[in-house]
């Protein structure tokens, strides 16, 4: 059963966490490694925005804690599971299809490659302005970008990422960036982040 020991440790890390990115960003906790015993201890914390990888999880998870927070996807975004995710959610931030598109019916972010990785999902920064036509033509509200940089030890390392997402929005007049996880989220801060990801640094893996 969830202590009350529990969601204070993560009470605690996740305010220290808000003050550190101030009032203007939000901090989204990834939810992908959290069982129900971990939402409960994320609920009594005072959490109030998960984002969830699989919408398998996401509807499980949602339908005993609904209520308790602001839902967000932040997984791979597969065009069949869309609109189950729009029904639950009121941001994706990893639209990178056209198939995805054809079924949201929530805003979203546009997840954007910068590394070229074939690991990761997301368009080409060359390919995006085409992307964002496509996307807005189908009706997708897109408000902003999200990226992945390449895992690296050194949280600088992932600047020059940051950097050129902001530079892309930018260019495009989008206003919310979706960038930085727990190892590297005051980098992305610094460079203009609205949103931030965290999961480990406040529950573990």
């Amino acid at each position: 059963m969830p202590t009350s020991a529990d969601a204070e440790r993560i009470r605690a890390d996740y305010e220290r966490i808000r003050q550190e990115v101030g009032g203007e960003v939000t901090v989204v906790v990834a939810t992908k490694y959290a069982d129900l015993e971990t939402m409960e201890h994320l609920a009594q914390a005072g959490v109030e925005v998960v984002g969830e990888n699989r919408a398998q999880d996401l509807a499980a998870k949602h339908e005993r804690f609904g209520d308790a927070f602001r839902w967000h996807f932040i997984g791979r975004l597969q065009s069949r599971k869309a609109k189950d995710v729009s029904a639950l959610c009121e941001l994706v931030h990893s639209l990178d299809s056209a198939s995805a598109a054809k079924r949201l019916t929530i805003p979203a972010l546009v997840e954007v490659n910068l590394a070229g990785e074939a690991t990761k999902s997301g368009v080409g920064p060359d390919e995006l302005p085409r992307f964002l036509h496509e996307a807005r033509g189908l009706g997708v509200a897109v408000r902003g970008l999200m990226t992945m940089p390449p895992l690296a030890d050194d949280p600088e390392d992932s600047r020059p990422y940051f950097s050129r997402l902001r530079e892309l929005a930018e260019e495009h007049g989008l206003a919310e960036l979706s960038m930085g996880t727990s190892q590297d989220f005051n980098v992305a801060v610094e460079e203009g982040a609205t949103l931030v990801r965290v999961g480990s640094v406040l529950f573990g893996r």
